[in-house]
């Protein structure tokens, strides 16, 4: 029954709060350089990504998805790297479409369901053949593209192993309504600010193939992915999109050892993020629920030297599956 029923986490004195820790790690942690190498794949459709690579060897190997509006650089992404390096492992941390500093070819972007790219980053980096194990992990919007990958075992290599999605977003539709409240509107704003920059690029290089849209309209996801995300990508609307893409509808389908690691005091999730019943049934979609840690926060120290709690634990699950 993995249902995890108690979770060591414990914050710092002073730091319980849900949006210190949602905050504090992205604005105060400063991590070393890494030496990361860039790749760039190129799609089928014409497109590409681009990958980050970390003590690329043999062995084994861990791939991480970032979340909405972020890249592979960021600090959360970069301190699980440094955490799976520091214990053997070959990272890479991909970059969504047009999320890697330099805009996609194609009209499309990135969205929650997209992981058909995920599925091509992985098969590329099987293809090399010098992995004997690969785990895949997610933040926020990338957990639920980690999880939705893990739910359609025919796009994947037999090499893939395990997962861990930290502070995913399972219920879309939820999730969204949760980011209407007056308390993650600060959130909220800084998102709409990032995609509708991305959408005016967009629109200056595909006029007529952009859906228009009034930007003093959008101050939320259900505005945004209704009168954006979803036409571009195919979805009729929100419910559409939200219902299709969640990743609650894909945990049935998986088929290797997966974790969901969402703190009880998020504040971008909702009840439906915490599938406390559908793990209570399962022998492979764990559920750890800590009483705190806010939205990829997890901090349980001051440090920059220290790993995090949520790398240590997203190891410490994935590594009795990948020994090699």
């Amino acid at each position: 029954m993995p249902l995890v029923a108690r979770s060591t986490f414990r914050p710092p004195t002073g730091l319980g709060n849900a949006h210190l820790q949602t905050v504090l790690p992205a604005l105060t942690r400063r991590l070393p350089p890494l030496p990361w190498s860039r790749e760039r794949l190129e799609l089928e459709d014409g497109d590409f990504l681009d990958l980050d690579w970390l003590n690329p060897g043999r062995g084994r190997l861990l791939v991480i998805s970032h979340g909405l509006e972020g890249h592979s650089r960021r600090p959360y992404v970069a301190g699980l790297a440094r955490a799976a390096v520091r214990r053997d492992w070959s990272v890479l941390a991909w970059n969504f479409r047009g999320c890697s500093g330099e805009l996609n070819r194609l009209p499309r972007f990135y969205h929650s369901g997209a992981s058909e790219d995920l599925a091509a980053v992985v098969e590329h980096a099987a293809r090399a053949g010098r992995f004997q194990a690969i785990a895949v992990a997610g933040f926020s919007l990338g957990g639920n593209l980690t999880l939705k990958y893990l739910g359609e075992p025919a796009s994947w290599p037999l090499s893939v192993v395990a997962g861990v999605a930290l502070s995913t977003p399972c219920d879309l539709a939820g999730a969204s309504a949760a980011m209407e409240a007056m308390q993650v509107r600060p959130y909220m704003a800084r998102f709409q600010r990032d995609i509708l920059h991305k959408w005016a690029l967009k629109r200056a290089l595909f006029p007529g193939l952009i859906p228009e849209i009034d930007p003093g309209r959008q101050r939320t996801f259900r505005q945004i992915d209704d009168t954006f995300t979803a036409p571009l990508h195919g979805f009729a609307d929100a419910r559409e999109y939200w219902r299709t893409c969640s990743a609650n509808a894909f945990l049935p389908k998986i088929r290797v050892p997966a974790l969901i690691l969402n703190a009880a005091d998020d504040p971008f999730l909702a009840p439906g993020c915490f599938p406390r019943e559908f793990a209570a049934g399962s022998d492979r979609v764990f559920l750890e629920v800590p009483d705190r840690g806010g939205h990829v926060g997890f901090m349980d120290r001051w440090s920059s030297h220290a790993d995090l709690w949520s790398e240590v634990r997203t190891l410490e699950f994935l590594e009795p599956f990948c020994a090699v």
